[in-house]
C-alpha cells in the first residue's frame, strides 16, 4: 500500500497501483499472463472496433531477447528482469484506408489501463514506455502499416531497488499527480 491519498472515496486500487522498475526476475505463469490479457481484451472501445494488437515475449521465450533489443538502452536496464515485454500496437483505420479511426490511440489506452490495473489485482506490476527503436520495433514485430506502435510495457513481481542502475535507486517510489483542478474544469479549456 502507498501513501498516496484523495479526498474522494476513490478505491485504493487506483492509489496503491504504480509503475515501479525493480523487478525480481521471476517468470510469470501463463494463467497470470492470461488473465492480464483478457483485463485488455474486454477495455471499451469506438465502435467495439477493438483496434490494439498486443505482441509479448515471456522471459522464458526464444522472443525475449529480440523484444528487450528494441528497448532503448536505459529500458533495457531495468526492463531486463521483467517477467513479460509487450508492445501495444492499434489499427489507425477501421478496416479499410477510407475509413480513418480518430480514437484508436485513446482505445489502445483503454485496453493498457485496464491491462495494468489487472496486472496490480494479480500481484503484479506494469510499467509502460515510449523509450524504444521506433523503426526497428516495426521491422522487429512485423507491423504493416496501418497500424500505429504506441507504448512497449514491463510487467513482473516487484524486485528489490537496490539491484536498479545507479540513478534508478531514488526514483522508485510512488510517484504524485497533478491537483485534480488542474486537470479537470467545468466549460471551456484553461492552460
Amino acid at each position: 500500500m502507498t501513501d498516496r491519498q484523495t479526498d474522494t472515496g476513490l478505491d485504493r486500487l487506483f492509489l496503491d497501483r504504480w509503475s515501479p522498475r525493480a523487478y525480481d526476475g521471476s517468470a510469470i505463469p501463463n494463467a497470470d499472463l492470461h488473465t492480464i490479457l483478457d483485463a485488455a481484451r474486454w477495455a471499451p472501445s469506438s465502435y467495439n472496433y477493438q483496434p490494439w494488437r498486443l505482441l509479448y515475449a515471456t522471459r522464458d521465450s526464444a522472443d525475449w531477447q529480440r523484444f528487450l533489443d528494441i528497448l532503448i538502452p536505459f529500458n533495457q536496464s531495468w526492463a531486463k528482469d521483467a517477467g513479460v515485454l509487450i508492445f501495444i500496437v492499434s489499427e489507425t483505420t477501421m478496416g479499410s484506408p477510407d475509413k480513418p479511426s480518430h480514437s484508436h490511440s485513446f482505445d489502445a489506452g483503454a485496453a493498457w489501463a485496464q491491462l495494468a490495473l489487472q496486472s496490480f489485482i494479480s500481484g503484479y506490476y506494469a510499467h509502460g514506455m515510449v523509450g524504444f527503436d521506433l523503426a526497428k520495433a516495426r521491422t522487429e514485430l512485423a507491423v504493416p502499416e496501418g497500424f500505429r506502435i504506441e507504448a512497449a510495457i514491463a510487467i513482473g513481481k516487484q524486485g528489490d531497488p537496490a539491484t536498479l542502475p545507479d540513478g534508478l535507486r531514488e526514483r522508485e517510489v510512488p510517484s504524485d499527480r497533478k491537483p485534480r483542478a488542474d486537470i479537470a474544469y467545468p466549460g471551456n479549456f484553461r492552460a
